[in-house]
């Protein structure tokens, strides 16, 4: 199928999440039925600074295929100078990413994620602008607090070059809490057909086919993924026993630590700890010293402990 100007095997895809969506996580998930994926957010400003932390995040590999990289800036000359940048830097990903949701301080007090919902005209000149570089554009965005807000504001992207409009059922100001308003994206999916996708509590397959019934050409999983890191493989009908799953976990843990180092590794495995141990005797316990782990081989045996329990 396609959506947005890509080639995809299925409608569900890897949403970017901040800090997580790094090379071994991508790679374990493309590897896992996610049919794309999104580097984390990237600095325009740190890529045309040249700063080396910023270039890091563009490391790829070719077991990650459609990627998506995700730019973040607060106007129109930053970001495009910044995929310029970007495009030299690497030939891999198929398409440009804009964060027009991240609701954080730091990333809104300097205009830049959701605070771009309240910039409109510059919003429009970003997609533009990233349009004339010759990749399909999509943009992450959350609703407003009018409905019809957010149908003017999608359209706006669309009229403006968007090839795909993501939109999370949450607004800035409620951040992560409460719950992600589904009717918001029921409206706009039928409003712009072939170009919204839908974010926010995507926790099981009935989530992802309430939205795929909705009309979205393709839904994100985003903390859903490490409550359930096998949500993709189910969704396309794959199913692992209990011992499987641990072990494909395990092998993502030495992978991650080769790549990313001991540290990174281990707070990675620490989110994905949960989903292992959910079922089993005593998994409180579990789940705390999971937590309180401080190497990696020492939260390895603890998942490796909850694996022989019998509940």
């Amino acid at each position: 199928m396609k959506a947005g100007g890509i080639e995809i095997t299925n409608p569900l895809c890897l949403a970017p999440l901040a800090g997580i969506t790094t090379l071994p996580v991508r790679e374990f998930f493309s590897t896992h039925g996610a049919s794309l994926t999104h580097t984390e957010m990237i600095s325009c400003a740190g890529l045309i600074r040249d700063n080396e932390k910023t270039f890091d995040m563009l490391k790829t590999s070719e077991l990650e295929a459609p990627l998506i990289v995700q730019l973040f800036a607060n106007d129109e000359n930053v970001l495009v100078k910044g995929a310029e940048v970007t495009m030299k830097k690497c030939d891999r990903f198929s398409a440009f990413g804009i964060n027009m949701a991240c609701p954080m301080p730091k990333i809104t007090r300097n205009g830049s994620g959701a605070a771009l919902l309240k910039k409109p005209d510059t919003a429009y000149k970003m997609v533009k602008g990233l349009k004339s570089l010759g990749l399909p554009v999509w943009v992450k965005m959350r609703r407003l607090e009018d409905n019809s807000d957010t149908l003017k504001f999608t359209e706006m992207l669309i009229n403006a070059g968007a090839d795909n409009v993501c939109i999370h059922g949450r607004t800035c100001s409620q951040r992560y809490e409460g719950i992600a308003d589904r009717s918001i994206i029921s409206l706009s999916s039928g409003r712009f057909p072939g170009y919204v996708s839908a974010s926010g509590d995507v926790k099981t397959l009935s989530d992802i086919n309430e939205y795929l019934s909705m009309g979205c050409i393709a839904v994100m999983v985003a903390r859903g993924a490490f409550s359930d890191p096998f949500i993709f493989e189910e969704f396309n009908g794959k199913f692992r026993t209990r011992n499987e799953k641990l072990n494909e976990l395990l092998n993502f843990a030495r992978h991650a630590d080769e790549i990313s180092g001991e540290h990174k590794a281990l707070v990675l495995m620490k989110r994905f700890a949960g989903s292992i141990l959910k079922f089993e005797y005593g998994s409180a316990d579990l789940r705390r010293l999971a937590m309180m782990s401080k190497t990696l081989e020492e939260i390895i045996n603890i998942l490796r402990e909850g694996s022989i329990r019998k509940l």
